[in-house]
């Protein structure tokens, strides 16, 4: 196995050209219309819910997804091949070669290209990506009972996770990449009238680890100015907009900010927020625990 150590040098400035964002955000509050904010010469946007309108404006380009298997594919290649893997197993150096065969002439040199221009990826959203790998999940063997052939919707649950989880990870060692991942964040009320925001996705595995896997964990909701001008109330009528950066915010909403480098909210402008991330200098404390 060739090893080489790493410079602190080269570990400060992979770290700061490159970071990986979660953010998650309710219904219609303008989370695809973030991806505007980014420069269109370096962002590609992986279009899973067949929602571009937003953007038909914007310079940048976009490649849409109907089926997961179609994800994965593209995950392997924008991330290249696992050297772990063995070439039986998906993202391994044979998966890859297969995919450079199977697709060389339906456009995959023009995809190729893109990807390589654009070290931006905008994953919209996670949310239909876990529906998407559902719909394939219930139809693998291990959705199946191995002793009454019956639907096993823990096993479909189970295969789902794990495959989402693993295409998001192996996004996330992208060489060279910013890959940002949006999805639906969505208000529950429970047994005693306390509400909670969380992230919606199918299966509760993807929703545990997404925040381990990710640098940046932000949402984005409605807000008004403080009465005194000084702050933000989050007010889900109003038209504002700002992004939720820090664990342990007072408003309740999920966040983490492993750069050190935000404040509790931030505008909601990706090329600046992403400036912001990889600025060089001395960081204020920040906690990194997951809040919900």
């Amino acid at each position: 196995m060739p090893v080489s150590l790493v410079t602190a040098d080269q570990r400060a400035s992979s770290a700061y050209d490159t970071t990986s964002l979660a953010i998650f955000g309710p219904a219609g509050v303008g989370k695809t219309t973030l991806a505007s904010t980014l420069p269109g010469e370096r962002s590609l946007v992986i279009d899973l819910e067949a929602g571009m309108k937003p953007l038909r404006h914007w310079s940048g380009v976009s490649l849409p997804v109907r089926a997961y298997t179609d994800f994965r594919d593209l995950a392997i290649l924008i991330g290249g091949a696992d050297p772990a893997k063995p070439d039986t197993e998906a993202y391994s150096a044979g998966h890859h070669a297969h995919i450079v065969q199977t697709y060389r002439d339906a456009g995959l040199n023009d995809v190729l290209a893109a990807l390589a221009e654009r070290s931006i990826i905008f994953v919209d959203s996670i949310t239909d990506l876990t529906r998407q790998a559902m719909v394939w999940a219930k139809q693998q063997p291990e959705a199946f009972s191995a002793r009454t052939g019956q639907p096993d919707v823990r096993g479909a649950y189970g295969l789902l996770g794990r495959e989402v989880i693993t295409a998001l990870k192996h996004l996330q060692h992208a060489r060279g990449r910013t890959v940002i991942f949006v999805g639906v964040l969505e208000k529950v009320t429970d047994d005693y009238g306390t509400v909670h925001w969380q992230p919606q996705t199918e299966g509760s595995k993807v929703m545990r680890e997404l925040p381990g896997i990710v640098d940046q964990v932000i949402s984005m909701h409605h807000f008004r100015p403080d009465t005194d001008g000084t702050g933000w109330v989050l007010d889900e009528q109003a038209d504002g907009r700002r992004l939720v950066c820090r664990a342990g915010n007072r408003y309740g909403l999920p966040a983490k900010d492993r750069s050190g480098q935000l404040d509790e909210t931030e505008a909601p402008d990706l090329g600046a927020l992403l400036t912001r991330i990889n600025q060089d200098g001395p960081s204020p404390s920040s906690t990194t625990s997951w809040s919900a």
